[in-house]
């Protein structure tokens, strides 16, 4: 009967220990996940500031005229679609001829 305590005495101790080591585990892992998280955080803020840098308006425009060649559209170029409204009828519909301006440059490899 000594023994079986002396047993179960030790299997709590073991429990005891092995629980406060389990805690000690986890508060490092949440200690490194903050750690990471942090990181992470920066380096999404650092991205979108480089987001915002790439897609400006000027750059994309300045960069659109310079290396790719391309220019404003002139007079006529521009197609304007409209979704249909609500009372459209097919019967409505009147055949108009459409010019579209083509800009033939050289195919470039990028």
């Amino acid at each position: 009967m000594k023994t079986l305590t002396v047993f179960l005495g030790l299997c709590l101790v073991f429990v005891f220990v092995w629980e406060r080591v389990d805690v000690v585990r986890i508060g490092y892992q949440i200690e490194r996940l903050k750690r990471d998280k942090t990181v992470l955080e920066r380096q999404r803020d650092e991205l979108r500031v480089k987001f915002s840098a790439l897609s400006a308006s000027d750059r994309v425009a300045k960069l659109a005229t310079e290396k790719l060649g391309m220019s404003l559209p002139q007079q006529g170029q521009v197609i304007m679609v409209r979704s249909r409204p609500s009372d459209f009828h097919p019967s409505d519909i009147v055949p108009v001829e459409l010019k579209i301006a083509k800009n033939y440059l050289p195919s470039r490899r990028f």
